[in-house]
């Protein structure tokens, strides 16, 4: 008689409960990993447009972007402008002509938005837009009222 080769039923349960084991284990490391790299792309995109700000600044004596009245923040940021922040004619840079700092506004990785508000005081904002813009104090900010897995995200560099 020749014996059955496979698996019995007990075996292949102790298997799946080992298997189940492991994904309850490994899933929420997957899960902080992605928390921890939109944190990490947020503070990146905060640098990034901290500095590009402060270079429209230096070349534009010391205005901040937006100042125009005719210029939005993210028109001054994307396309040329001259000396005084309004819109350049001229295309390209060169005499008194600037820009673009950024070819356009990152997205918020919490809320996919890559909208702009522009203000003195931050609205109370709840995450349908991507970043405020003081234009005042010149700071450049995410939206602070997203939620994260341990209550609210507040990144302020």
């Amino acid at each position: 008689m020749r014996a059955k080769s496979g698996f019995t039923l007990v075996e292949i349960l102790i298997v799946v409960v080992i298997l189940g084991i492991l994904a309850a284990i490994v899933i929420p490391q997957f899960t902080e990993a992605s928390t921890e790299a939109k944190e990490s792309r947020l503070v990146s995109d905060l640098q990034t447009m901290r500095s590009q700000i402060e270079l429209y600044k230096i070349q534009h004596n010391d205005d901040l972007p937006g100042l125009d009245p005719a210029t939005s923040f993210v028109e001054a940021m994307t396309q040329y402008t001259d000396v005084a922040g309004a819109l350049a004619a001229v295309q390209a840079p060169g005499a008194g002509v600037y820009g673009p700092y950024i070819q356009q506004i990152p997205t918020n990785p919490w809320n996919d938005s890559d909208v702009v508000t522009e203000g003195i005081a931050n609205p109370a904002v709840g995450g349908d837009t991507g970043w405020f813009f003081n234009t005042v104090t010149g700071h450049f900010q995410a939206d602070d009222t997203l939620s994260c897995s341990d209550g609210t995200l507040h990144i302020d560099l």
